[in-house]
């Protein structure tokens, strides 16, 4: 690896033996001028560890030939009275400097050389989780798509009035929705996971709003979404969307509000869902977006949830380079907001933020659509 763009490491500290040898001999030529070759001598030693940091042999032995050869002359020059005696104490003094800077800089290339190691291990295990999904994912999709395949004959053989066969099909949709979903999660931590494109936010939220407000009774609410022009990665929003209002459904009851809006926030557009569920507990909140991590085990397993969807949010903000973020009160509902930069803040808002506390949001009065 080349240190500078014109001169190889080697090459490096062959010019500073001439530059060291040429200082000592201006010291011994020139004594009454010697402090300033005897200071070039250790400044250049000194940047030119920061370039090489050698192995402890090789500097012990560069420190040792310095400390001898600048003593020496400046011992000699006392003697001869060219140089105070006081002159002596710079050797150990810049000696005790250089070490010390030897010292940190090991430490440094130490941190360095453990933080390279730890990004490989993580890219390994990365690697190995991504292949190990992709496996468990092909593994399990072969025998749900034989066994749905045996329940579709056994269907048309016993008719399709059979509330054992729906069970059935809908256990092994759950574990598609599954499946995809840690494949998703797998895939987010890829450097090319998101392909941003252009998405006019008003249409994008209300199609998703409209979409959901047809396949579930709520009380549904669209509130003031702000116009602007999104640099995301359309598919992926939708995904992490669906999940919260998913999320927002699976955990209210028939009529209960749920309103979804954006706002603008500095260089940011927030999009929040709020919902007049069951509510988050405190030691809950905190590990809401976690892989596989519920507020209510048993409720999510009834309901078919995995525990994945709040963490696809996640990833989903992380990849944008965004946030996502949960207030609840227990009893009374949430609020769901996720984060993704805008990258043209120029029509964001820029006013302060309205009132986002659980309570206010959830005085609105619902509106069904």
């Amino acid at each position: 690896m080349r240190v500078t763009g014109w001169l190889s490491p080697s090459q490096l500290d062959l010019a500073w033996v001439a530059l060291a040898i040429g200082c000592l001999a201006v010291m011994i030529a020139w004594p009454s001028w010697e402090t300033i070759p005897f200071h070039v001598i250790w400044i250049s030693l000194t940047f030119l560890y920061g370039f090489r940091v050698w192995s402890i042999s090789k500097t012990s032995a560069v420190l040792g030939s310095v400390v001898i050869a600048t003593g020496a002359s400046i011992m000699v020059d006392a003697f001869a009275g060219f140089q105070l005696w006081g002159e002596l104490f710079e050797v150990p003094l810049m000696s005790a400097m250089f070490v010390a800077m030897v010292w940190h800089a090991r430490r440094r290339v130490e941190a360095l050389a453990t933080v390279e190691a730890l990004a490989d291990e993580q890219a390994v295990l990365l690697e190995q989780e991504e292949r190990l999904l992709h496996d468990v994912s092909h593994e399990l999709r072969t025998p749900v798509t034989i066994a749905r395949g045996h329940l579709e004959l056994l269907g048309r053989r016993l008719g399709s009035n059979q509330p054992e066969l729906a069970v059935a099909f809908d256990e092994l949709e759950r574990i598609e929705r599954i499946v995809d979903r840690l494949l998703l999660l797998a895939r987010a931590k890829r450097p090319d996971f998101v392909a941003l494109t252009s998405i006019r936010l008003v249409p994008f939220l209300e199609d998703l709003f409209m979409r959901w407000a047809e396949v579930a009774p709520r009380a549904w609410r669209l509130g003031e979404i702000l116009d602007v022009t999104l640099q995301a990665d359309e598919t992926w929003l939708r995904a992490a969307l669906d999940a919260l209002l998913e999320n927002a459904v699976q955990y209210t009851d028939a009529h209960a509000l749920i309103a979804l809006s954006a706002r603008g926030e500095e260089h940011f557009v927030v999009i929040s869902i709020v919902d007049e569920g069951l509510g988050i507990s405190e030691e809950s909140l905190a590990r809401v977006f976690e892989r596989f991590a519920r507020s209510d085990a048993s409720r999510s397993r009834r309901e078919g949830g995995a525990g994945l969807g709040l963490s696809i949010v996640a990833a989903v903000a992380q990849a944008h380079g965004g946030t996502c973020t949960a207030q609840s009160i227990l009893g009374r509902g949430s609020i769901f907001e996720l984060r993704v930069p805008l990258r043209d803040a120029s029509h964001a808002d820029r006013e302060s933020p309205p009132d986002l506390s659980v309570g206010a949001l959830l005085e609105l009065q619902p509106e069904s659509v």
